[in-house]
């Protein structure tokens, strides 16, 4: 009995710590653990404040820079980086940092529309498949199998050409490329969770399955799924960023960081900045949104 008391939620472990039970919130000392490891984590500390700034230029945009980032001056047009510029100038003199700026919130935006689209079809989907089992387990695999089948981005083009060209449906065309991913996480932590203690109890109490399924599987589960949203977030910056680059994004001069990176390369032998400085911002917003997504993979399978 003591064996049995140990596993189940809301018991105390040889440590002495409480477990809180399904639906309990944890205590506020719980958050410290996130501190400290900021603390060890120089990288993951960096690549938390990169997410932030990107967040505040998504935010308020002003506070980083009173330039405009569509009309240009001609007579500074092709500027190398400077205080005035700290990313230069493009071909038609408009400051390249004001650009990347302001265009942060195209592109945050669209991603944040392909991670929430992703992460509904694919989590309704796979709660349905682990939680029913039977037929619709199969026809839900046989869905995952295919979008599997197919490169993301090969998917994410064929779904533009149809539903066309603009931010929104660039965003909706990645999102359903990542159902898949969220789709078999969630299946799999609902097998876990559904064959736990705790839902059988609920069960066998004469609980609905609704009411099992809100109140004990769902929070269970959804842990895994939650560090996949950063992970996700990432590959839809890169995925957004690569269909704004072929031009399927929004039209100029909307400065998307796809299409600045995409402008730029035709200045590559005279102006290295007009890709370089676009390309770095992408790169170190995917990087940073990884690293986190590690963490919190770690911490979810401690």
């Amino acid at each position: 009995m003591a064996a049995v008391e140990h596993l189940q939620p809301g018991a105390s472990h040889a440590a002495g710590a409480v477990i809180p039970a399904p639906g309990r919130r944890w205590p506020a000392s719980a958050a410290r653990p996130v501190w400290h490891a900021l603390r060890r984590s120089p990288g993951l500390t960096l690549s938390v404040l990169v997410l932030l700034g990107v967040a505040a230029w998504v935010v308020a945009p002003g506070l980083f820079t009173s330039a405009d980032p569509i009309t240009g001056v001609p007579a500074e047009r092709l500027q190398g980086p400077s205080a005035a510029h700290p990313f230069g100038t493009d071909q038609i003199g408009r400051d390249l940092f004001a650009r990347v700026v302001h265009g942060a919130a195209l592109s945050i935006q669209a991603t944040v529309v392909a991670v929430v689209v992703g992460l509904a079809v694919g989590t309704f989907l796979g709660l349905l498949a682990g939680f029913l089992r039977g037929w619709v387990d199969d026809v839900v695999g046989r869905v995952v199998d295919v979008l599997l089948a197919i490169p993301g981005l090969l998917l994410s083009l064929a779904l533009v050409t149809v539903l066309g060209f603009g931010s929104l449906k660039v965003a909706v065309a990645v999102g359903i490329t990542s159902v898949a991913a969220f789709a078999r996480v969630m299946r799999s932590e609902v097998l876990r969770v559904s064959a736990s203690v705790y839902v059988e109890a609920a069960r066998s109490s004469g609980a609905r399955w609704h009411a099992v399924l809100g109140q004990h599987v769902l929070p269970n589960a959804s842990g895994p799924v939650l560090a996949l949203v950063a992970l996700e977030f990432g590959a839809a910056i890169l995925a957004i960023s690569a269909l704004s680059f072929l031009g399927y994004g929004a039209a100029p001069p909307a400065p998307e960081w796809g299409s600045l990176v995409s402008e730029g390369r035709n200045y590559l032998a005279a102006a290295w900045w007009l890709a370089t400085f676009p390309g770095l911002v992408i790169v170190a917003v995917v990087l940073s949104a990884n690293r986190v997504a590690r963490a919190l993979e770690r911490r979810v399978e401690d």
